[in-house]
């Protein structure tokens, strides 16, 4: 796959590289459902795209007539992101401005979490709501369009003060594309969990009675949401330690046992690809912070 360079960041190399991470040839299909359990992402080969093209005509443009070329780069892009060249996977997904949405967005979004300077992190999460709100507006009915939507306005108002985010009226925005999120696959895992974070943070931010008079945040449906994510994907780490994050955001010193012991058991996992193994390094981060 041809090399190339995001302009405007200094992207940083994956500091945890490992050969497992590599799905090479026909693994990338076969661990597919195992890696997308979270976002629900189907996999791009010709059929998938073939039938979004003749559904969408915008989408039948931009893929052309070298359908096996294209399919083939997604996938190349993919495996770049699960291998954590995130830098490569963005540049792939921009080719294409619809079919390689989800995968830019994921990889922007994986590397300005957890590897981009702090400087850098506001302009990621602007572009990827940007692009992600871009694609949803073609792709109404694709789950993750609108998915990262809110995962990158989610992102972007933790890197504002509370009262700039919602001056924006980012909470609005995130629930909107949540509930549309959930509404187009209810076992979409890692939407479960940002609607579980959505309303921990709010009521965290501006307390339980305004929380739930406002923005309609409540503890207990935060909470399902997050156990919800659990139970659906049990073997993903970042479901673990979002359900510590929001049982202290929710509940504070009253639940520290529970919240540690979902840190726990994400740092236990054994991660199968890049992401997860920064998710499992934050979780053993919280675990020595404790």
């Amino acid at each position: 796959m041809a090399k190339g360079k995001q302009k405007g960041l200094g992207w940083k190399a994956f500091p945890h590289p490992d050969k497992g991470y590599l799905r090479t040839g026909a693994a990338l299909a076969k661990y597919w459902p195992q890696l997308h359990a979270g976002d629900g992402e189907p996999f791009p080969d010709t059929a998938r795209l073939t039938d979004l093209a003749d559904r969408i005509p915008a989408v039948a443009k931009e893929l052309g007539k070298d359908v096996d070329g294209v399919a083939a780069d997604l996938q190349d892009g993919w495996r770049c992101f699960h291998a954590g060249d995130f830098e490569q996977a963005t540049l792939i997904g921009e080719r294409y401005p619809l079919l390689g949405a989800t995968l830019a967005n994921k990889a922007s979004g994986i590397y300005a979490t957890y590897l981009a300077d702090d400087a850098d992190k506001e302009a990621i999460f602007k572009q990827g709501a940007e692009r992600a709100e871009r694609a949803a507006a073609v792709l109404k009915d694709d789950p993750n369009a609108h998915y990262f939507r809110a995962f990158a306005l989610g992102r972007l108002s933790q890197c504002m003060s509370v009262a700039k985010a919602l001056a924006q009226g980012l909470g609005g925005k995130i629930r909107e594309s949540l509930d549309r999120t959930l509404s187009l696959n209810p076992d979409h895992a890692e939407a479960q969990t940002a609607m579980g974070l959505y309303h921990a943070e709010i009521i965290d931010k501006v307390g339980a009675m305004i929380g739930g008079l406002t923005y309609g945040a409540k503890a207990d449906k935060g909470l399902a949401h997050l156990r919800k994510a659990v139970e659906l994907t049990p073997k993903a780490p970042i479901a673990q330690i979002e359900l510590g994050n929001g049982l202290l955001l929710l509940y504070g010193d009253k639940k520290m046992a529970e919240a540690v012991s979902a840190y726990e058991q994400a740092a236990a996992m054994k991660p199968r690809d890049a992401m997860e193994k920064l998710d499992i390094e934050m979780a053993k981060a919280e675990l020595e912070e404790e």
